[in-house]
């Protein structure tokens, strides 16, 4: 019997390429989990809207993060019907501070195209999923899976490291035929009859048990099906290439006051961080000073000249592709009308007001600046 082709990939590659018999794995794999399963709102009630939310917030985000940003946005979005009917400015509010925020706006946008080409009827099928903006192959396998028990697998960066060790994979588990290979095998170990549960059960144990570090290998049910665990290789695989060093920037943030009110600006929907509002500035350019680049950057976005008075202090932030440092500075108005330049809106408003506008992680820092500053 000739082996699927993408089986055949890891011919190549010195691992065990299958497990002979999936049956026992499985069976051993959904008793751990139905002892170990962690409660979490949308396990109890599995409803599509419900399993797709939290799919999209748990993206690069841990459950224990994610729980009461979801339970704040079930409560003020409870249907699809409201979501789509909600302003984008709203939804962002609820997600302020969880991170991601395209997820945010693409969640907001297939809920949209969903009451309008759908009538408000979720897919059934990932296959449907899928052709919702921003879903692709491991959402719509968990929310198919999970919510309507289709027999598709969802592999996840847990789902991917725990079949990589199971099967003793040594090449780079990011290449897409390593890749196509462990969804293959992730699709013919699946239990037939619980789909949904058996790609938990492989998320659940690659968060609890068969970590990236110190994975708890004495209390894992796969263990005698481990390749890796077999020759001492927990600790080198899944095999991923080397990362490259984080960039830094630096930031210019301007707190520009006129009388009690602050300037503020909306970032552009096509910008990272869309649709949040900021302290307006940008990235210092070579050979300028920090505080030219403040007096540039507001010309150039908000179409006004201003002074620099003072700095107000330094704010350190990473994000999942660079880091950087944001230099915050005090500064008066001193020659034109504010106006949407280059951002998409601007205004004046009080310090009381800043906290009824969606604003990133690292510009919430200096509204408690300005709060404790009065």
């Amino acid at each position: 019997m000739s082996l699927p082709t993408a089986h055949r990939a890891l011919l190549c590659y010195p691992s065990r390429m299958t497990i002979p018999d999936p049956i026992p794995l499985r069976r051993s794999l959904l008793r751990w989990f139905d002892r170990a399963r962690r409660p979490m709102p949308w396990r109890e009630d599995p409803e599509p809207y419900k399993v797709w939310v939290s799919e999209i917030m748990l993206q690069q985000t841990q459950v224990a993060t994610v729980t009461p940003y979801f339970e704040r946005f079930m409560a003020r979005f409870p249907t699809v019907f409201v979501l789509a009917a909600a302003d984008l400015q709203a939804v962002l509010e609820i997600w302020q501070g969880l991170g991601y925020y395209s997820r945010a706006r693409n969640l907001h946008k297939a809920a949209v195209w969903v009451v309008k080409e759908r009538d408000g009827v979720l897919p059934r099928l990932s296959s449907e999923w899928q052709a919702l903006p921003a879903i692709g192959p491991y959402a719509a396998g968990a929310i198919a899976s999970i919510s309507f028990g289709e027999v598709v697998p969802a592999v996840d960066g847990n789902v991917v490291r725990v079949f990589a060790r199971l099967l003793g994979i040594r090449k780079d588990s990011t290449l897409p035929a390593v890749r196509r290979a462990l969804t293959a095998e992730v699709t013919r170990c699946i239990a037939p009859r619980r789909a949904g549960d058996f790609n938990q059960a492989v998320m659940e144990l690659g968060a609890l048990v068969c970590k990236p570090r110190n994975p708890v290998c004495e209390g894992c049910p796969l263990q005698r099906w481990c390749e890796a665990h077999a020759k001492g290789l927990t600790a080198t695989l899944p095999v991923r290439p080397t990362r490259k060093p984080v960039p830094h920037m630096d930031v210019a943030a301007c707190v520009i006051r006129r009388g009690p009110r602050i300037l503020i600006a909306r970032r552009r929907p096509d910008q990272m961080l869309g649709g949040l509002w900021e302290f307006p500035g940008g990235k210092q350019e070579p050979g300028e000073t920090l505080e030219q680049t403040a007096v540039r950057e507001i010309d150039e976005e908000i179409g006004i000249h201003i002074r620099v008075r003072r700095q107000l202090g330094a704010i350190r932030h990473a994000f999942s592709h660079f880091k950087m440092t944001l230099h915050v500075f005090e500064c008066t108005p001193v020659k034109g009308r504010a106006r949407a330049v280059t951002v998409d809106a601007v205004k004046w408003v009080s310090i009381p007001e800043l906290r009824t506008y969606p604003f990133p992680a690292a510009d919430q820092k200096i509204i408690t600046w300005l709060e404790t500053d009065r």
